[in-house]
């Protein structure tokens, strides 16, 4: 038995979650790749799959040896592609997952710029606030907030996200503006819970360099960042929100700052990918690239100096809001 093929056609029915898809996209009978599968499971003395009429799925086993073959299948393309393109640079399809604000915001508004220095790359971009799995999904890299639990990714930092505590004129109005940690028990906040965990994330500041969380009262909870947003706007309670998807709210007037003088903990922002001995050409590329996009935001944490390439208009008339922009860029990383 081949084993190479074997493992090509068994990573195959995995992703294609089907015999008869796999075999057409492989260009082969579909018996011939049950009876690959067969084999496989007999020299290995494991079964990899459970199927029904209707559907298959992995065993643990199964799992298992997806990871390690879909880990030896891409060191065997990269190595390959690393003699046969060497000359043309990175090419084929690469799959990310990024958080929307970041996609919406960061990503889309640059990505013309990585296509004309990469115009061989695919990029297929999921955005969402769920955690993907990489191997069962295909996804090359991610991009995340926050801690990464995941001792299986290299992750690489590319920024920080400053947030700030803020709320709709109308809400101030009716509560009343917040002056101390204290006060903020009158208060109502918009709770955002985790789509992972369901647990609701807590408040917290950073008060004379100690961290100190608060448990704020709420009537909504929300687990996507634009429905967060949204809900302050339409007075439903105070949020935490980093600054870079407050500030055009600010600059409107939709949003007020308040608790100017306490900061929120910062938030890191990093890429992260799975652990290979050979890096992919293309998923290199996008790594640096979008390192050093991260790198000339100074909303982001960026300290290199800025560029067109990262830019925030701010309003004419907010002065505040640009003189702290302009403190950012010249200082260095405060976040």
């Amino acid at each position: 038995m081949d084993r190479f093929q074997a493992m090509q056609v068994f990573t195959r029915v995995v992703d294609a979650n089907s015999f008869t898809r796999a075999a057409e996209t492989l260009g082969l009978p579909r018996a011939t790749v049950t009876t690959i599968i067969q084999n496989l499971e007999a020299l290995l003395q494991v079964r990899l799959l459970n199927r029904t009429t209707r559907r298959i799925s992995l065993t643990p086993d199964g799992a298992a040896y997806y990871e390690h073959c879909a880990r030896i299948l891409a060191e065997v393309e990269e190595t390959e592609a690393s003699f046969r393109d060497a000359a043309r640079g990175p090419k084929g399809r690469l799959r990310i997952d990024v958080p929307p604000p970041i996609g919406r915001l960061i990503l889309i508004p640059h990505l013309c710029d990585f296509s004309s220095r990469y115009p061989d790359v695919e990029l297929v971009i999921g955005m969402g606030d769920r955690a993907v799995d990489l191997v069962r999904e295909a996804v090359d890299c991610v991009i995340r907030v926050g801690e990464l639990q995941d001792s299986s990714l290299v992750a690489r930092r590319i920024g920080t996200f400053q947030s700030i505590t803020c709320g709709a004129p109308d809400y101030l109005e009716r509560y009343g503006t917040p002056h101390s940690i204290d006060d903020l028990q009158q208060h109502q906040a918009v709770h955002y819970f985790s789509t992972r965990t369901g647990r609701t994330i807590d408040w917290d500041f950073i008060v004379d360099g100690v961290f100190t969380p608060v448990k704020m009262a709420g009537k909504v909870s929300v687990n996507d960042a634009e429905a967060y947003l949204d809900c302050a706007l339409q007075g439903f309670g105070l949020i935490q929100l980093p600054l870079l998807m407050a500030l055009p709210h600010l600059e409107s007037g939709a949003l007020k700052e308040v608790l100017p003088h306490l900061t929120p903990s910062p938030m890191p922002i990093s890429v992260a990918y799975l652990q290979n001995r050979h890096l992919s050409p293309k998923v290199r590329a996008f790594v640096d690239w979008v390192a050093d996009l991260f790198g000339t935001c100074p909303l982001l944490g960026g300290q290199r100096e800025s560029s067109p390439q990262c830019s925030f208009p701010t309003h004419p008339d907010t002065l505040t809001l640009r003189d702290m922009l302009e403190q950012q860029n010249r200082a260095e990383c405060t976040l």
